[in-house]
């Protein structure tokens, strides 16, 4: 899709094209209030301005449009939407062994535990073991340090799916 086409869909269209993106409706509620863009580069910087004036609340609602680091078989069913973009941001994790898969699923669900929410990173180009890596190390964090981490990366990876947004011909 180019930028035109983005500035000219419907506020529900260009709304349902944003949370593929970012999956909180304030987000994708604030981003529709702030178009015609002239660029992906003032898409970006306006996202990221916008982001960052959200509630934690906000960032909670924008991780449930993500799947757990390692749970491929979820992207399948639950993630339809983003499917395509999210298993190429977890593309890496494909070729990982069946005990890193175990232990990742096993360092999701301490995690869980520990934050109440889901572990956030931006994965791309990203292997298994460093994903693992940085999951343990992470879990040694305190919930606050922790949210604004996955804040960060959260921000990271909208841009990637801006990008790719614009990158799909004929994605809406």
């Amino acid at each position: 899709m180019k930028i035109e086409e983005l500035n000219q869909l419907s506020a529900e269209e260009f709304k349902v094209a944003i949370e593929k993106c970012c999956h909180s409706k304030r987000f994708a509620e604030a981003m529709l209030k702030k178009r015609p863009y002239p660029g992906i580069t003032e898409l970006i910087s306006t996202a990221e301005e916008e982001w960052f004036k959200l509630e934690e609340a906000d960032l909670f609602e924008a991780f449930e449009g993500h799947s757990r680091i390692g749970d491929l078989g979820s992207l399948k069913k639950k993630f339809a939407s983003t499917r395509g973009w999210a298993e190429k941001e977890q593309g890496a994790v494909r070729g990982a062994d069946e005990n890193t898969l175990k232990e990742l699923a096993e360092w999701n669900l301490k995690y869980e535990e520990k934050f109440h929410f889901l572990f956030l990173i931006c994965a791309t180009g990203k292997p298994a073991e460093v994903l693992l890596e940085a999951m343990k190390e992470r879990l040694q964090n305190s919930k606050n340090e922790e949210i604004k981490i996955a804040f960060r990366e959260q921000n990271k990876i909208t841009k990637l799916r801006l990008e790719k947004l614009l990158e799909s011909p004929g994605e809406k």
